[in-house]
C-alpha cells in the first residue's frame, strides 16, 4: 500500500478560521486573513470543533493518490459518498499478470497461503485466456477482490473527520483501517490543528457505540484514566 497526499487547499487551517470568522464580521475576506495569526487560527479550529460547528472544515480539501490496495478495500472506500474518486479501470486496462493483496491471516497460515496463492494463479491463467476471446470488459468477471487498485481520492476536511471515526476504529476491516491511519498521519503534518481530535470516537468522545460489537478499547481507556 503506497499512500501520498497530493495537494491540499493552501493554509487550509486559515481557510477554516477565516470561513468561520466570516459568519460574524463585517469586515472583507481578505481583510479577516490579515487579521488572523497562528495562534488566533489554532484557537478558532479548536472552539469550532468544541461547539460541533463544522461546515468551515468543508472549504479545504485533501487530494490522495493511493496504490497497491485491493478492491474489497476499494469498494468499501467509496461508500463515504462525500469525496470524489477516480479508479483505474479494469474495462479499458487489462490486469495481465495482475498483482494481488494477501490478508495477514492468509500469510500467517502456511497451508491457506498455498492454497490462495494457488488460486490467484489459477485465477491469472483463466483471466488471460479469456483475454484472447473476449472483451476486456467481460474478462474481468474473473478478477478477484485482492486484485490490486489505484485510486484517486479528495475529501473536505469535515467528510475526513467522519471517514476517520469509522475507518481508524478496531472494528473496521483491517486493510481500509490501515489505508485510514496513513491517510490521518498525512493531513495532521499540514493541518495538525484541524485533525489533532481525529480518530475512533472511544478516544475522541468518550464513546462506542459499536454496541455487542465493541472491541472493549473504551473500557481500557476509561480504567486508566
Amino acid at each position: 500500500m503506497i499512500v501520498d497526499l497530493i495537494q491540499h487547499t493552501p493554509d487550509p487551517e486559515k481557510v477554516v478560521a477565516a470561513a468561520a470568522r466570516l459568519c460574524y464580521s463585517s469586515d472583507a475576506i481578505p481583510d479577516l486573513f490579515e487579521q488572523l495569526n497562528d495562534d488566533k487560527v489554532a484557537n478558532f479550529v479548536r472552539r469550532l470543533r468544541e461547539m460541533g460547528h463544522l461546515s468551515p472544515f468543508e472549504h479545504v480539501s485533501f487530494q490522495f493518490s493511493i496504490d497497491g490496495v485491493s478492491r474489497a478495500l476499494s469498494h468499501q472506500l467509496v461508500r463515504h459518498r462525500i469525496a470524489s474518486y477516480s479508479q483505474r479501470s479494469q474495462r479499458y486496462v487489462k490486469e495481465n499478470g495482475f498483482e494481488f493483496v494477501v490478508p495477514p491471516s492468509v500469510r500467517q497460515n502456511p497451508e491457506a497461503l498455498e492454497r490462495f496463492e494457488t488460486v490467484m494463479s489459477r485465477l491469472q491463467e483463466d483471466y488471460q485466456e479469456l483475454l484472447n476471446n473476449v472483451p476486456a470488459e467481460d474478462a474481468r468477471y474473473v478478477l478477484p477482490n485482492a486484485c490490486t487498485t489505484s485510486l484517486m481520492a479528495t475529501f473536505n476536511a469535515r467528510s475526513l473527520l467522519n471517514f476517520f471515526e469509522h475507518r481508524t476504529c478496531i472494528r473496521a476491516q483491517w486493510e481500509i483501517r490501515f489505508l485510514a491511519e496513513r491517510m490521518l498521519n498525512l493531513v495532521r503534518e499540514v493541518a495538525p490543528n484541524l485533525f489533532s481530535e481525529a480518530g475512533p470516537t472511544c478516544i475522541t468522545q468518550g464513546v462506542c457505540r459499536q454496541g455487542t460489537y465493541s472491541c472493549g478499547r473504551l473500557k481500557t481507556l476509561e480504567r486508566k484514566k
